[in-house]
């Protein structure tokens, strides 16, 4: 594989700052399940093979049935997904596909019958920082 710079080394400052959004992350009202599903989907969409590898250990580590792993892809099509998670999951799909039309209406409005606002809040930072993330990767091409 082709090397490039590797942003972490090169600017550490700046995965200083991203490390501030993970930290924020952490510290959220989010199930970790659901933070690992956001991260892997988003990652899947993006072809980040960097951190669907990474997310999906994580998830795996933090006991994450490998059957709903597998299914990710196609979660609409399967009953292995919660409300709340089927919610989640369509805001990241919209989220990170933005250049299609952004998060629908009717996503939102189902995502607020499930979630409170603050939670709306922090699923858009997890796909907003994921998103982030699958970019720094892809464009340095980072090892695993």
């Amino acid at each position: 594989m082709e090397q490039r710079i590797q942003i972490d080394k090169t600017e550490p400052k700046a995965y200083e700052a991203m490390f501030g959004l993970e930290k924020y992350l952490s510290q959220s009202t989010l199930e970790k399940r659901l933070v690992h599903l956001l991260k892997i989907r988003a990652s899947q969409i993006n072809g980040c093979a960097f951190c669907i590898n990474m997310h999906t250990q994580e998830a795996l580590a933090d006991g994450e049935d490998p059957k709903r792993i597998f299914l990710l892809d196609a979660w609409a099509e399967t009953e292995m997904f919660t409300e709340k998670e089927r919610a989640a999951l369509r805001m990241t799909e919209e989220v990170t596909l933005i250049h299609e039309g952004g998060l629908d209406s009717v996503t939102y409005a189902h995502a607020n019958q499930v979630f409170t606002e603050n939670e709306i809040s922090q699923i858009i930072m997890a796909i907003v920082t994921i998103n982030a993330w699958n970019r720094i990767a892809i464009a340095t091409k980072k090892p695993f």
